[in-house]
């Protein structure tokens, strides 16, 4: 529902409120796998495919919400770029390993929504934001593994992310909330050292996967 109504915001250009329906679906992608297992999801209704919802559910937030945001907002220099993350990210949800068996992602895994929203937050210019979607298009192919946050072990890492999460979508939102006020105290800039984080965190803990010989 949250990328529903953020594609609505968008149609009536209020990006804003984009912004924060897309940080709501990220909050509510870190829980759900916790709440159904917790709620046993499976033995109680057997027949709904949980990870096949969730990858429905993930392709229109992740996908498709921030490359309509990037395209409304004018942050790419043709629109035919939209069309690299969305074919990109199709074949990353379709591969059979796109979580492997140790838990991580594997290749870029379709943060399109954070770095739509960092594009916007910072004016980006079209060319920086076309460049950076090219790149990320092609970060989808390359077998480096990325931190599984819900699962992340050991578990006081895995909270300690966690509540940072919660720290970094509500500074987000106060950045699209009052631009001006956020932007004298760098809260936007302070605002990267998360991702930072997840990414020092991803490199460190998983880096690039060898195939077996």
């Amino acid at each position: 529902m949250a990328a529903l109504f953020a594609l609505r915001a968008i149609a009536v250009d209020r990006m804003e409120i984009a912004v924060y329906l897309m940080l709501v679906a990220l909050a509510i992608d870190a829980v759900d796998g916790t709440l159904a297992r917790a709620a046993r999801v499976t033995v109680h209704v057997p027949e709904i495919d949980g990870r096949r919802l969730d990858d429905i559910v993930d392709y229109l937030s992740y996908v498709i919400v921030p490359v309509f945001f990037l395209g409304a907002a004018g942050l790419v220099t043709h629109p035919a770029w939209l069309a690299a993350p969305v074919l990109a990210s199709a074949f990353g949800f379709a591969r059979v390993d796109a979580k492997t068996e140790d838990d991580f992602f594997l290749g870029f895994p379709s943060y399109w929504n954070v770095l739509a929203i960092y594009l916007w937050l910072f004016d980006a210019n079209p060319t920086v934001s076309t460049i950076a979607l090219a790149g990320l298009s092609l970060a989808v192919f390359v077998p480096l593994k990325y931190l599984y946050p819900s699962k992340l072990e050991p578990r006081g890492l895995r909270r300690a992310l966690a509540l940072g999460g919660i720290l970094w979508c509500s500074t987000l939102a106060a950045c699209a909330a009052t631009p001006d006020w956020t932007r004298a105290l760098w809260l936007r800039e302070l605002s990267l050292l998360y991702p930072a984080w997840y990414l020092g965190l991803s490199f460190v803990r998983g880096g690039y996967r060898t195939r077996p010989r």
